[in-house]
């Protein structure tokens, strides 16, 4: 009944009354961003994999500016990152446009976090299992280390949440992710320098890459 009814309503309801509640804090979010990244926008957009491997835009506060070399290439994001920026992610400030994907079925309060689609050759079948549910804003993963933890144990944390996924659940991790978000446990910056899924299989199991190639 929670898992293929109640967890959907609870959702779109809570993602509402979220929406109302924060959108002075939006409205501001959305102007500092603004101007702080130089005219780039406020908003960033990307591909992610959702429930059934099904693709969809994951919306998000743009933290960096466009600003490119005498190339036309984009700078690192070091040095695009801004301080507005950076303090909106050492928040989790930058995940609450995902609020509208929520309202728009693409994504859940709780789940596993979604990931681009350059990964989907490097799961295994039992990995792939995280698609069965709807991605989250926060979920098993992320209130047990987050960017602390191996590739290997977010994937098994994220398994872990699809075979035991109930209201109980969602209400631990919902509370854990409070909990950290305040404490600043397991938030920080990442970047694109950092150690990937496909980058460590790749060298350390390449069956999975000769399987798909």
């Amino acid at each position: 009944m929670y898992r293929y009814f109640l967890k959907r309503v609870i959702g779109i309801i809570g993602a509402l009354v979220a929406i109302i509640i924060l959108s002075p804090l939006f409205v501001f979010v959305t102007i500092w961003l603004h101007f702080a990244n130089k005219g780039a926008g406020a908003f960033f957009f990307q591909t992610r994999i959702g429930k059934g491997e099904k693709p969809f835009k994951v919306i998000k506060f743009k933290s960096m500016t466009d600003e490119k070399d005498a190339n036309g290439k984009l700078l690192p994001d070091k040095e695009r990152l801004t301080k507005a920026g950076r303090f909106v992610r050492s928040t989790s400030m930058d995940e609450l446009p995902q609020l509208i994907n929520i309202l728009k079925g693409d994504m859940a309060f709780i789940g596993p976090r979604p990931l681009p689609p350059v990964y989907l050759p490097y799961y295994t079948d039992e990995e792939a299992h995280r698609h069965d549910v709807r991605p989250g804003m926060t979920g098993w993963a992320q209130v047990n280390g987050r960017k602390n933890i191996t590739w290997q144990h977010k994937l098994e944390c994220d398994v872990y949440y699809v075979q035991h996924l109930t209201m109980w659940l969602d209400i631990r991790i919902f509370f854990m992710t409070i909990k950290n978000v305040f404490k600043r446990e397991g938030v920080g910056v990442e970047t694109s320098g950092n150690v990937s899924l496909y980058d460590t299989r790749d060298v350390q199991r390449p069956q999975y890459v000769k399987k798909y190639t």
